[in-house]
């Protein structure tokens, strides 16, 4: 982070001795775990996420024709592409710019920074499935539901126990572990630019008729912005399973690196099989989507441990150990740029 930080002060007026980027990280961590959204920032102003989806939304509902051939479809998501993360991008710069120039900007920079790291709504996201799953059934699939994009209506405890830790273990690489990536390198124009990418994604990053095109750069582009953050995701899972005995941290790097790839998507089998062969557990197989069911190969052992509520519980403890050890990292970077700064 000290080459980082030599990176931005060239484009940004320079933080206070002492403080880097490193230390920004640290604030924006410590105030999603006990805080997540700041709503003090967001009860009256949109959040920025919303924002981008609204800019998303915008684009495709304009520049999306289903009549145009596939090439002016990919141009024209291309396009819009570019004018949402670049837009996003250019504003971020200006809001840096201009809150360096405040006596403690930087606290103000570091809090919406905060806002799109979703450490603590996963956990709040993923303990409601657990909580719903103690209940009843029903109450476990409406509560999945809110976390993932498949059909939950006929998924038996097992199934929804499994859709819960592997949403958990995908948002917490593009969801943690890639935003602190990118503001890593970039500061708060690079978290921005992550989230845009990301959002483009979510949004009209499909295999469909409506988006096979159009989205097809959105797609792309979130594959590339996720490669090394899901890798760098599914490594920290196992050492976290490897500081404590809630998991087995040689079984989640053997699996990882034996069945990441058999994963649809290029990144999200990384952190999704470490799971999984840290918990000793199976996770993917067959699922349920609007528009039919798609075969998935199985990340883990044939026969492993059937997932249940313990398991979310156990996921939960392994990702939270995940981040506090990537946080305790951080603040050793903060506090040796705070003493050579002194």
């Amino acid at each position: 982070m000290f080459t980082t930080d030599l990176l931005i002060s060239s484009l940004f007026p320079p933080l206070p001795d002492g403080v880097g980027i490193a230390t920004l990280l640290l604030l924006a961590l410590i105030i999603d775990r006990l805080a997540g959204d700041p709503m003090i920032l967001y009860r009256r102003l949109p959040h920025p996420v919303v924002l981008i989806g609204r800019a998303v939304s915008y684009f495709a509902a304009r520049c999306n024709k289903a009549g145009h051939s596939p090439r002016r479809q990919i141009a024209a998501g291309t396009m819009s592409w570019l004018l949402i993360v670049g837009g996003g991008i250019a504003i971020a710069i200006l809001i840096v710019t201009g809150l360096r120039a405040l006596p403690f900007g930087w606290t103000i920079e570091a809090l919406l920074a905060s806002s799109l790291i979703a450490g603590r709504s996963l956990r709040d996201h993923v303990a409601s499935v657990q909580a719903g799953l103690a209940r009843s059934t029903e109450a476990g699939r409406t509560a999945v539901g809110h976390i993932v994009g498949r059909d939950t209506a006929d998924l038996d405890p097992p199934g929804i126990a499994r859709a819960a830790i592997e949403s958990a273990a995908e948002n917490f690489s593009d969801g943690v572990i890639a935003p602190i990536f990118w503001f890593a390198l970039f500061g708060l124009p690079g978290i921005v630019a992550y989230k845009a990418i990301n959002t483009l994604d979510s949004m009209i990053g499909y295999r469909t008729a409506q988006y096979l095109y159009f989205g097809r750069c959105a797609a792309r582009a979130d594959d590339l912005a996720n490669w090394l953050p899901a890798r760098i995701s599914g490594l920290l899972l196992c050492l976290a399973a490897a500081s404590g005995k809630l998991a087995d941290a040689r079984n989640g790097w053997r699996v990882m690196q034996r069945d990441a790839r058999l994963h649809a998507s290029p990144n999200a089998g990384w952190p999704e099989a470490a799971m999984a062969g840290a918990l000793g557990i199976a996770l993917g197989g067959p699922r349920s989507y609007p528009g039919g069911v798609h075969e998935a190969a199985w990340l883990g052992a044939p026969g492993a441990q059937i997932a249940d509520a313990n398991a979310i519980a156990a996921a939960r403890k392994l990702i939270d150990r995940a981040e506090l050890l990537l946080t305790a990292g951080i603040a050793l970077v903060a506090a040796g740029m705070f003493f050579q700064a002194g």
